[in-house]
């Protein structure tokens, strides 16, 4: 345990001794101000059917930041340490591939959460303006985070296998950027299946990331899209796990 938390504390604090963590939370946290304040213009004295804070996550915006900067958090993971000579040393200390992929996940997703904690204060802002309690209310706020970490689980393990194909940083950001946009674009595929019956359209429906996210938003945890996407975690992890445990017999 010790050598995995060791692992985790090097993986996160390699984020914050480089200007690459720096970049990732000042664009995330222009892009939330950004969103918010268009968001509120646009919506300005306008009736809305659900709350304010619910419809950004039905916005670009934020799939903007999860589909771009996940890739960028990720990227440099595995391929870094190849690139820069400490993978062969990182691979022949007494710790097991399982412990190393999963430190190296653990860290990515805990500052994955940690650049979205700006996301309470506009919460704030917006029930202290709108003197409406509810805003803020405890349930929903966790709801919303559950959806939040459930997508940063899957599409940080994404990128981490990425990041174990590849030397490269570049290649590693590209691959796990074009799978993740794939798996983001059943949302708009399920909604061609509305009005259809079957399996396919059940499968594709329960596919839908945008559709999760609106539940968790409005506070509602169904277990299946949590059975998902930790199931899509674990089998991207194990991915990840079998390609570092191939390179190291190379």
């Amino acid at each position: 345990m010790r050598a995995f938390l060791t692992l985790v504390r090097r993986e996160l604090g390699s984020f914050f001794v480089s200007w690459t963590g720096y970049i990732i939370i000042a664009g995330v946290m222009f892009l939330l101000g950004l969103s918010f304040t268009s968001m509120l213009k646009a919506l300005n004295a306008q009736a809305t059917p659900v709350p304010v804070t619910q419809l950004f996550y039905e916005t670009l915006y934020f799939w903007l930041v999860l589909l771009v900067v996940s890739p960028l958090i990720t990227m440099r993971s595995f391929a870094l340490e190849k690139s820069s000579g400490t993978y062969e040393t990182l691979m022949t200390t007494p710790v097991g591939d399982a412990q190393v992929v999963f430190a190296k996940f653990t860290g990515a997703l805990i500052f994955h959460l940690l650049i979205w904690l700006p996301l309470l204060g506009c919460v704030l802002v917006v029930r202290y303006y709108s003197n409406d309690p509810s805003t803020f209310d405890a349930g929903t706020i966790g709801s919303t985070y559950l959806g939040i970490f459930l997508l940063g689980c899957v599409y940080m393990s994404m990128g981490i296998f990425a990041s174990a194909v590849t030397r490269s940083q570049i290649i590693a950001a590209m691959f796990s950027f074009a799978v993740g946009i794939t798996l983001f674009m059943f949302s708009f595929i399920s909604t061609a299946f509305v009005s259809t019956s079957g399996w396919q359209a059940q499968m594709i429906a329960h596919l839908s990331l945008m559709e999760h996210m609106r539940d968790f938003a409005a506070g509602v945890v169904d277990s299946r899209p949590v059975i998902l996407h930790l199931t899509l975690t674990a089998f991207f992890l194990f991915l990840s796990w079998k390609t570092v445990e191939s390179r190291r017999w190379k």
